[in-house]
């Protein structure tokens, strides 16, 4: 019995270890900027790691032009563009934020817990 009370212990310490480690993912994920483009940087659209738009660039040459077509179309593309990139960048930031991570020891402990 009181081995599983520290087995409990340890799992909750861990827990609150990858609650530490994703938290610290997460704000290197706010704090990225990535940038979409499209009509060869005519829009400019930046996200966070977490898709989240923050800004927009338009050159002002699309401003002058009457095609509203053609610029939601250069929105669109801009956006989509920068979007798949920081899926891109999350992943690769996931990746090598949490490798340190051991899952082996996680499930070993809840083997234990649960036996």
């Amino acid at each position: 019995m009181i081995g599983k009370i520290f087995e409990i212990g340890s799992l909750m310490k861990r827990a609150g270890e990858f609650g530490s480690k994703f938290r610290d993912i997460n704000e290197k994920l706010k704090e990225m900027r990535i940038e979409g483009s499209a009509g060869g940087g005519l829009v400019k659209i930046c996200t966070n790691g977490l898709q989240e738009a923050v800004s927009c660039k338009i050159d002002p040459v699309l401003l002058q032009q009457p095609d509203a077509e053609l610029l939601e179309e250069l929105i669109l593309t801009a956006v989509n563009d920068a979007a798949e990139k920081s899926r891109e960048q999350q992943t690769e930031t996931m990746k090598s934020l949490a490798s340190d991570i051991d899952i082996g020891d996680l499930s070993s402990v809840i083997g234990k817990i649960v036996r």
